[in-house]
């Protein structure tokens, strides 16, 4: 159970950085859910991976129990990351619609003549 949740962290922290890495808007947004997932799923495993275990202590005078910390902390970080996936949706929504293009490099030339134009 433990290689199946550090492999799936592994590739999504891998897709994620792969997709932060091109040069379009919706790709980076992509990459960044992906890394939170990533992370999400890190903490909910750092609470020890129990099945059929309850939250809280039982009063049967069990004394293995799953942490629910670990589960708090990714109840809100599902919350905030769907936020903010939200707001970067509508920041490059409005930066294609302002561009017409969701390209997210700079050219170096470009800025370089407009600099030199600006001195003159």
């Amino acid at each position: 159970m433990e290689v199946i949740v550090a492999s799936s962290v592994g590739v999504l922290t891998a897709g994620g950085v792969y997709l932060l890495l091109r040069l379009r808007t919706f790709p980076v947004i992509l990459g960044l859910a992906l890394l939170s997932y990533a992370v999400n799923v890190f903490l909910f495993a750092s609470g020890r991976l129990a099945i059929d275990m309850s939250p809280i202590l039982s009063t049967y005078g069990e004394a293995s129990y799953t942490d629910p910390l670990p589960q708090a902390l990714v109840l809100t970080a599902i919350v905030i990351s769907f936020g903010m996936t939200a707001v970067l949706v509508m920041i490059g929504l409005g930066a294609f619609l302002e561009a017409d293009d969701d390209r997210i490099d700079v050219d170096l030339l470009d800025s370089e003549d407009d600099a030199g134009d600006a001195a003159r």
